[in-house]
């Protein structure tokens, strides 16, 4: 394992924070679980019984993905109702949920539930109508990486964000979501926890991982920490 690397020194005294932060890169290993839906029905059932790291998977994990389709929607569910069943209104409405309201992913499955199956009580051919191609449900292990870099305080922080790879932005920003029941994410929580930032944190945490790639959210994260700097 790499040795901690300490990052560059701030000019001005920092608080130095309680513990430190360590940068961790990861890679996602896909799983295709044993669930596969060929039609809205059957889509319905899966949804009410796959592990819950299929829904974070299908509804977090993919959104980086979407921002580079020129036609779709934001998340697996939605782009498969969109692409492979033509349902557009169904599309539109699960493409519609913001998975920043959630703090469950029992939350999050019972909101998707509830909009299939109000979609199919109104139009109940849509029920039994084959797909184009069928929706597997899917997961994904993570390989973490550890990273040479480590933050002390604030300053360290915004250098280490400058020089980590994008997937350890992604690991750290979304995918740390699972882990911490959707309630926010390892940038946040460490500085809210060790640095007593949490106005910083809260900051932090609400930027719009719908809008944003990976790259734009590690600007963002870098503006919020230098106006504090």
């Amino acid at each position: 394992m790499a040795t901690a690397q300490k990052l560059q020194q701030p000019t001005t005294p920092l608080r130095w924070a309680r513990s430190p932060f360590f940068f961790n890169s990861a890679a996602p290993v896909i799983r295709i679980g044993r669930q596969k839906a060929t039609t809205l029905g059957e889509f319905a059932g899966d949804l009410q019984s796959c592990p819950d790291d299929s829904i974070f998977q299908h509804m977090f994990q993919t959104l980086q993905e979407h921002h580079y389709i020129s036609e779709g929607f934001s998340n697996d569910f939605a782009h498969w109702a969109f692409a492979a069943c033509n349902e557009v209104g169904l599309a539109e409405r699960l493409a519609a949920i913001d998975v920043r309201e959630y703090t469950s992913i029992k939350a999050l499955r019972k909101t998707l539930s509830d909009i299939l199956e109000d979609y199919l009580k109104k139009n109940p051919r849509a029920r039994e109508r084959t797909a184009f191609e069928p929706f597997y449900f899917c997961a994904s292990d993570t390989v973490v990486v550890p990273t040479p870099l480590v933050a002390r305080n604030l300053a360290e922080f915004a250098e280490g964000l400058k020089q980590v790879s994008v997937s350890s932005i992604h690991y750290h920003f979304i995918q740390a979501r699972l882990r911490l029941k959707l309630n926010s994410n390892d940038f946040s929580v460490w500085l809210e926890e060790e640095l007593d930032m949490g106005i910083l944190a809260d900051r932090v945490n609400r930027i719009d991982i719908y809008t944003a790639t990976l790259q734009d959210v590690r600007r963002q994260i870098l503006k919020i920490i230098e106006t504090a700097l």
